[in-house]
C-alpha cells in the first residue's frame, strides 16, 4: 500500500486494502490480548494537534502509538493553547510540527483543513475531523466494526439516523457503501438535517438503493445496522436551534424489541440522549466494542504509514 496521507475515505475504498487493514488490526487485537505487542513504532513519535475536542480518537491514537512502543505528543484546544492564538497560519504550524514528529493526527474546525495539511508536511498527516467534512479514520474502524459483527461489509441493510447533514463520519462512510456489493442503506433524520444531496449522489452513481425518512420506526424491521449519530449541538448557531431537534431519535428498550435479533446498534460517540443507558447491556449495542476497534484500526493504520 502506497499511502502517504490518511485524509479522505475514498483511499480506502478498495476491497484489497480493507482486507489488508482488517487483518492487520484483527492481528494487533489478538497480540494485545497476550500481551506480546511487537515495538514497531520504537524512536518515533506521533503528534497530536486537535483544534476541536477529541476523546475516544485522540486517547485511541496515544495508546496504538504507545502500545506500538512509540512516544506522543500532544497539544488539545490548539486554536487556543498554541501559537495560533499569535496570529500563526496552519501550514506554518505542521511545517513547525512536522520537524519535531514522524506523524501528524489533526482536528480542525474547517474542511479541508488536512488536505491543506498534507500538502505542506514532510510527515505523514492523518485526518482525525476536518469540520463537517470526513473522518476517514472513523470509517474504517465503523467498517471493521460490521465485519468483526457480521463476518462481512456486503449484502447488508444500513440505517443512519440522526444528523446526516453535519456529521462527517456519515459522509466518510458514504463513500465505503458506494464501493460495495448488496447495501441498502437508510437515512434517517430531521428535514433540517438531512443528507447533503453530494452523498446522495455519490449512492446514485453507484446505483446503491436508498430511501429517506424522518420516522424511525417505519425502518425497524429493515435494517442489519442502525447507525446512530448525536444531534451535534455545536454545528448550531443558536441554543434554540438546538432545543427543538435535539432527542429528534432515541434508542430505548422499546425500540430494542421492535429490531431484529441479529441487527446491532452502532454510534460513533459521544452520545447525549440519542441511545438510552439501559441498552448498553443488550448483546446487540456494539458502540463500546466499536470505540475499542479504533485501537486496534489506528494501530494498523500507523503500521501502513509508517512503512514497518
Amino acid at each position: 500500500m502506497d499511502i502517504k496521507h490518511v485524509i479522505k475515505a475514498k483511499q480506502f475504498a478498495d476491497k484489497e486494502i480493507l482486507n489488508t487493514l482488517f487483518h492487520y488490526s484483527q492481528e494487533f487485537e489478538r497480540l494485545d490480548k497476550e500481551n506480546n505487542i511487537p515495538q514497531i513504532m520504537k524512536g518515533k513519535i506521533l503528534a497530536n494537534l486537535f483544534y476541536e475536542p477529541s476523546t475516544r480518537t485522540r486517547f485511541s491514537f496515544d495508546v496504538a502509538m504507545l502500545k506500538l512502543g512509540g512516544q506522543v505528543i500532544t497539544t488539545e484546544s490548539a486554536g487556543h493553547f498554541s501559537s495560533v492564538t499569535k496570529g500563526e497560519s496552519l501550514t506554518d504550524t505542521i511545517k513547525v510540527i512536522g520537524g519535531y514528529s514522524d506523524v501528524i493526527v489533526i482536528r480542525h474546525n474547517i474542511v479541508g483543513s488536512a488536505l491543506t495539511a498534507s500538502k505542506v508536511s514532510p510527515v505523514p498527516i492523518i485526518n482525525a475531523g476536518d469540520g463537517i467534512g470526513e473522518h476517514p479514520t472513523q470509517a474504517l474502524l465503523d467498517l471493521y466494526t460490521i465485519w468483526k459483527e457480521f463476518g462481512r461489509i456486503s449484502d447488508l441493510s444500513i440505517c443512519m439516523v440522526g444528523d446526516l447533514l453535519y456529521g462527517r463520519t456519515v459522509h466518510s462512510l458514504i463513500h465505503f457503501f458506494s464501493e460495495l456489493k448488496g447495501i441498502t442503506v437508510h437515512l434517517v433524520s430531521p428535514p433540517s438535517l438531512k443528507l447533503p444531496e453530494k452523498y446522495k449522489q455519490i449512492l446514485r452513481d453507484a446505483n446503491i438503493e436508498f430511501e429517506e425518512t424522518y420516522d424511525l420506526n417505519k425502518v425497524t424491521d429493515k435494517a442489519d445496522v442502525f447507525y446512530i449519530t448525536r444531534i451535534q449541538k455545536e454545528r448550531f448557531a443558536t441554543k434554540e436551534d438546538y432545543e427543538k431537534l435535539k432527542g429528534s431519535f432515541v434508542v430505548d428498550n422499546a425500540f430494542m424489541s421492535k429490531i431484529s435479533d441479529g441487527a446491532i446498534i452502532m454510534h460513533p460517540l459521544p452520545r447525549v440522549d440519542e441511545i438510552k443507558p439501559e441498552v448498553d447491556d443488550d448483546k446487540r449495542a456494539a458502540y463500546f466494542r466499536q470505540a475499542k476497534n479504533g485501537l486496534y484500526m489506528r494501530m494498523a493504520l500507523l503500521k501502513v504509514l509508517l512503512g514497518n
